[in-house]
């Protein structure tokens, strides 16, 4: 693939697009996702639950958006948190970390920004850059 060339990365196993926008898009040996909401895959419902549930449909979302990239959460380089509540950051930090900061992985870099407002009320949005 030439280094120039973007493709997209698609997969039935995160949530389809709710807009004119792709899962993630490959750019060389680079994985750039599109910001992911708990969306259930199947139903593409946003699953009930608090901020714990939400994180953890969300990074599931991200692994299986990786995984049909052909890489995984350990070669995240940089994540953006999108928190509806800044109150909810300590119990995010908790499930982020089990995915993105396990012994002996290095964590990404990482934003974090308070918003008003995410699609379908959603409490987190996070969308990540990995390599293949």
């Amino acid at each position: 693939m030439s280094n120039s060339h973007k493709t997209a990365v698609s997969t039935s196993h995160a949530p389809a697009a709710i807009g004119p926008y792709s899962q993630a898009v490959r750019l060389g040996d680079f994985i750039y996702t599109s910001g992911q909401i708990a969306l259930d895959p199947a139903s593409g419902t946003l699953v009930p639950g608090a901020i714990t549930e939400q994180t953890t449909r969300v990074l599931e979302n991200i692994k299986a958006i990786l995984a049909a990239a052909g890489t995984d959460l350990a070669h995240v380089v940089k994540t953006v948190v999108f928190l509806k509540n800044m109150s909810d950051f300590a119990a995010l930090n908790a499930v982020y970390a089990k995915y993105l900061a396990p012994d002996g992985v290095t964590p990404p870099a990482r934003s974090t920004v308070a918003v008003a407002g995410l699609p379908k009320d959603a409490l987190v949005e996070i969308e990540v850059v990995a390599t293949v």
